[in-house]
């Protein structure tokens, strides 16, 4: 799969987000070493503090479908003009993920006109994860 597929997954992921307090439709694509690629979208709640963000979703399906590690890519797109990257709660979940298949993956960061390339690791310096605890 190349960038521009990944980045197709994650726009229909968000397609179908639930977002009617912030309107604001986010998806995320994850792509695995093994070529699979799991979506997630953003689930809003009337409780604004119990929504789930995309990226959240599409690791909850990958580890609930007993996924553990190999995590290549995600791609993360939203509205607006400029691209988004994942908040700091996403960039742990998605670094949990990660470790466990000991990867660094790339984060496309789609905008409208722009993607921006950045590792987790640059979005997530010195993170706390499994290894952490041994």
């Amino acid at each position: 799969m190349n960038d521009d597929q990944l980045i197709d997954a994650a726009r229909a992921a968000a397609q179908t987000s639930y977002s009617p307090y912030s309107g604001f439709a986010v998806g995320a694509a994850l792509l695995f070493e093994d070529g699979s690629v799991v979506t997630g979208t953003n689930i809003e709640n009337a409780s604004y503090g119990l929504a789930l963000c995309a990226e959240t979703v599409a690791v909850s399906k990958a580890m609930a479908d007993g996924v553990r590690g190999g995590l290549k890519a995600v791609a993360v797109t939203g509205p607006g003009d400029e691209p988004i990257t994942p908040c700091g709660r996403c960039r742990q979940v998605l670094n949990e993920l990660a470790q466990l298949g000991g990867t660094d993956p790339e984060i496309l960061c789609v905008g409208p006109k722009l993607v921006k390339r950045i590792k987790l690791s640059v979005l997530l310096p010195e993170a706390f994860g499994p290894a952490s605890l041994t």
